[in-house]
């Protein structure tokens, strides 16, 4: 039973299935330009207002852009074996397909299951989040979605006003669903679309914003280290390293999503060496982007401005305070997060499909997952799925119940990845790579360590929700996938 559970799935079946076509395959028509948008559309959403306001007020102060650089060199170890590994191994699996190749199959299916944390969990709470912005967009020309029906029956307003269902969490998931269904270039190309208008605005931000700095606001720099306690009573270390090092903490959810290229090689005309090009461009240029952002954002606006302020308002308020004539700039925010809402979605609906597109091709999962549209060659039944089980959840459920699941899931995810590299190179030297992870024990050791830390750091309460989790996965595994496995019978 022990060899069962640790069978390898050899890396030249993999391979063969890349080159494999017919109804049952993916159709091939993204560039590099097209993954590193697919990169941007998921990384840049509301993480880069809200996180970047939280880290000011309660870490960091003005040292925030330390702690975007310091975010961004962590996800950058996870970043560079998710391109190696996409170059050498072009599946649609991404970290699940990894695993399978290099620790078995109970790890992935273990990091498979993990990663629903990160993709439909984290579709489904974002496009929570979402109808709260959809509504306040609305208030613009005056018009008001009724509370009961963007919130969930477990939710009520402070006028004693009680939730039934959200419906506009519902609605965007259909639409994206749908638009998913169609075909991944189409999707592409809106998520194109979105991209440049939410770059635009946070270009906006920083080129308008350049002129309103004021220097004070920057002294010093590094503020001493001392702590501060939020209204709620929740104390964090405030200033020094320790300081930068929480804030990178709070700010590193800002890039989750750059993994989600990964599941799209299948799609991609020449993933060996258009992957590493959509993973590493689209880290590079938001990475550019946060820092330029939180400098402008820190030196605008006082530290005590991001205390006071609730921390979605906190942006528009230090717009519309210190930025005299660009009141429609800070609406224009309100816009940018919306549609990063939107393009985050639709990227974490299509990296969940295609994971369980390759697990039902092994059998993990019931073979409905991998049923391919005769005329869109897109997993439409796989979408249709996730999108009810998204839209139960968007419709019903509060966001904050998952919390920060979808981050311990990430994490957990990249260690399993930047080990999978390690092993692979030890492995099979042989396999062609179209990227190779420079330094590959050094970067291996920091990558885990870091992520390793990030989980530390997201509390106990976390590590009990993600066993959880794993346990009801491992019921499912034994009691379905093992028996089900294309490799049953080859251990």
């Amino acid at each position: 039973m022990a060899g069962s559970l640790f069978r390898l799935k050899s890396i030249d079946s993999l391979l063969e299935s890349a080159k494999e076509t017919g109804e049952r395959t993916l159709k091939r028509t993204l560039g590099p330009g097209a993954l590193i948008a697919l990169g941007i559309g998921a990384i840049i959403g509301a993480g880069l207002f809200v996180r970047t306001a939280d880290a000011i007020a309660q870490r960091a102060g003005p040292s925030v852009t330390l702690a975007f650089v310091l975010a961004a060199v962590a996800c950058a170890f996870a970043g560079l074996c998710y391109a190696e590994f996409a170059s050498m191994i072009p599946i649609s699996g991404s970290a699940y397909t990894y695993s399978y190749a290099t620790m078995g199959e109970l790890v992935a299916w273990v990091i498979g299951w993990d990663l629903v944390l990160e993709y439909a969990v984290g579709a489904a709470t974002v496009a929570i989040a979402w109808s709260e912005y959809a509504n306040r967009v609305l208030q613009f020309v005056g018009m008001e979605i009724p509370y009961q029906w963007y919130h969930s029956p477990f939710e009520r307003s402070p006028d004693g006003v009680s939730g039934i269902m959200n419906i506009p969490a519902v609605v965007i998931l259909a639409i994206l669903s749908g638009l998913l269904i169609r075909g991944i270039s189409e999707s592409a190309w809106v998520n194109n679309l979105i991209v440049i208008l939410k770059v635009s605005i946070v270009l906006a931000v920083i080129f308008v914003g350049w002129g309103f700095i004021n220097p004070a606001n920057h002294t010093p720099f590094i503020p001493e280290a001392t702590t501060y306690t939020t209204p709620e009573g929740v104390t964090h270390q405030y200033g020094g390293l320790m300081g930068i090092v929480g804030a990178a903490g709070v700010v590193f959810f800002a890039f989750i999503g750059f993994d989600a290229v990964s599941t799209a090689a299948q799609e991609t005309k020449n993933p060996k060496r258009d992957m590493p090009i959509g993973i590493l461009g689209s880290l590079v240029i938001c990475t550019i982007l946060y820092v330029l952002f939180s400098y402008v954002l820190s030196g605008v606006a006082t530290v005590e401005d991001f205390r006071t302020q609730g921390r979605e308002a906190s942006v528009a308020f230090a717009i519309s305070t210190y930025m005299t004539g660009y009141e429609w700039l800070s609406r224009l925010v309100t816009v940018a997060i919306l549609a990063g809402f939107s393009s985050v979605i639709l990227v974490m609906l299509l990296g969940q499909s295609r994971v369980f597109y390759s697990m039902s091709r092994d059998g993990l999962v019931p073979a409905v997952f991998s049923d391919i549209h005769p005329r869109f060659k897109t997993p439409w039944k796989s979408n249709m799925i996730f999108f009810v089980l998204t839209a139960i959840f968007g419709a019903f459920i509060p966001g904050d119940i998952v919390g920060e699941m979808t981050s311990i899931g990430t994490l957990f995810a990249f260690i399993l990845v930047i080990a999978g590299v390690w092993i692979m190179r030890s492995r099979r030297p042989d396999v062609p790579r179209g990227f190779v992870v420079p330094a590959l024990p050094l970067v291996a050791v920091l990558g885990i360590a870091s992520c390793g830390l990030m989980i530390y750091g997201l509390g106990w309460t976390n590590w009990v929700r993600l066993a959880v989790w794993l346990v009801i996965g491992l019921v499912f595994y034994f009691g379905y996938s093992r028996s089900h496995s294309k490799l049953e019978g080859t251990a």
